[in-house]
């Protein structure tokens, strides 16, 4: 074998030093991104949306030191299926996810369906550390959960919700009262449950290496069961309304946990080269037919709120904060989507994109790119046969069975509170948006799962006939006779 000259090692280790040094600058350069969903908050209960009755100082300077997306959309009015359309970066619609699941953990097939990739997988095959604190509601058996769908690191709770309280926990409750998780084992919960998940996420963000990471920050919060410090209570003892006061006090909360999430990047940091995204996973309650104490949240200016296809239902708050390439102080008025976070996060990380519904927002909030990142935005609801809605930048036309709704077609530009329906008044437009939803539907399936109130009674009549049938043909009987 020839041997290579001194000066040929010597170029052979630098080429190798600084192809090392080239794979770390990339690796360096790749943001972390924090991912903070609100649960069920209302449009106008934020101070960049204009409120001022709750105190969110933070959440309002990553809003003015970063951008707002004033057509910030969710792919659905409530929990489960928004998240399903969130975490895979799919309408939830093409894979059939259209209920709220029940937690289910002997049930296999209650959960996102284990055919979708979610985008913090795809992230964490590309390198990054992924880490899920909070709500999962996505469902309960072991295939469902968070380790086996793309998560280094869990902390939090399965169902759909969870009291807030820690002595409130017990292992004989139900979904919202079992202790919280750590991984696949139980976690210690020793105090009000915003403030331990933000905790939590802190000690994880200081504890982070060199590697990038996501973070999805899942708070609960301000979702019921309305639960808050006596201590934050009391900062709104002036609101008269006694659910909205503690309501407010969960959003304080809220707002003081994304604080220590920001000061642990700022303390380790990473806060500069970290995206961050803050939005609702839908509008806030309102008080409908079946619900109609629920009165505490605030979606001015929008009608109604979660459940409706209506702007209180799905035009949520929705910011981007990255001191490395936003500029502060932005607004932008496109149609910008809750899909747009996975395919921003995976060209971000030079991941695998897949067949995602979403878009790259990263050309739009640097400038590079203008105009709309959508042209038409889509939504379908399960709860009966055609309940649907399409909204281009200009109009929107929906049908939902709710009073005063109904079949309805609004100028978006002229009416963008919907105070005005127009159905059938501009019939060439109406059939132009019918048209772009019956194609986006056309590539969608059937919904596969029961409502979580469903699955629930269907449970219960199942051991019910079972528990008959055994009455029935139980086989020790009084006649039974032994020899």
């Amino acid at each position: 074998m020839k041997k290579l000259s001194y000066t040929k090692q010597i170029a052979i280790a630098v080429m190798g030093y600084l192809s090392s040094f080239v794979a770390c600058a990339e690796e360096n350069e790749r943001p972390n991104i924090v991912l903070i969903l609100a649960d069920d908050l209302g449009y106008n209960d934020v101070g960049f949306t204009g409120e001022t009755e709750i105190q969110t100082p933070n959440i309002d300077q990553l809003a003015s030191d970063g951008i707002i997306f004033k057509n910030g959309y969710v792919t659905h009015p409530y929990c489960g299926p928004s998240r399903a359309g969130l975490l895979t970066g799919r309408y939830q619609a093409r894979f059939g996810m259209e209920n709220n699941v029940s937690y289910a953990p002997d049930d296999k097939y209650m959960g996102l369906p284990v055919t979708e990739t979610t985008f913090p997988k795809r992230l964490q095959v590309a390198g990054y550390e992924t880490a899920v604190f909070g709500k999962w509601h996505l469902g309960g058996a072991p295939h469902f959960q968070p380790n086996n769908r793309g998560f280094d690191y869990f902390y939090g709770f399965l169902d759909g919700g969870h009291n807030y309280m820690p002595g409130e926990a017990t292992v004989g409750g139900g979904g919202y009262l079992l202790p919280l998780m750590r991984n696949k084992g139980v976690a210690e919960f020793d105090e009000y449950l915003t403030t331990a998940l933000s905790n939590d996420a802190a000690r994880y963000i200081q504890q982070t290496s060199d590697k990038p990471f996501f973070m999805y920050m899942s708070y609960n919060a301000p979702h019921a069961p309305l639960q808050a410090p006596q201590s934050y209570i009391d900062k709104y003892s002036h609101i008269e309304n006694k659910q909205r006061r503690i309501y407010a006090a969960m959003v304080d909360a809220m707002d003081d946990g994304i604080g220590t999430l920001i000061n642990a990047l700022k303390e380790a940091g990473k806060f500069d080269n970290t995206l961050i995204f803050f939005l609702s996973d839908n509008g806030g309650v309102y008080p409908e037919e079946w619900l109609p104490t629920f009165s505490w949240a605030d979606n001015t200016p929008f009608r109604r709120g979660k459940v409706a296809l209506l702007e209180g239902g799905v035009h949520v708050p929705f910011i981007a904060h990255w001191p490395n390439k936003i500029k502060r102080g932005q607004t932008f008025e496109g149609l910008v989507s809750s899909l747009d976070i996975a395919a921003t996060s995976v060209a971000l990380a030079g991941a695998r994109n897949g067949d995602l519904d979403g878009v790259d927002l990263v050309p739009y909030v640097t400038g590079q790119k203008r105009g709309s990142p959508h042209h038409a935005l889509f939504w379908r609801l399960e709860e009966a046969a055609n309940i649907y809605a399409v909204r281009t930048m200009d109009a929107k036309y929906m049908r939902q069975p709710l009073p005063n709704v109904g079949r309805s077609y609004f100028d978006m530009l002229a009416d963008p509170y919907e105070t005005e329906n127009l159905v059938d008044q501009y019939p060439e437009k109406q059939a132009y948006l019918a048209e772009l939803w019956n194609e986006w539907n056309s590539k969608n399936v059937n919904s596969v799962l029961y409502q979580s109130w469903e699955y629930k009674k269907a449970v219960s009549d199942f051991y019910e006939t079972l528990h008959q049938k055994n009455v029935r043909e139980a086989k020790q009987t009084p006649t039974y006779k032994i020899e």
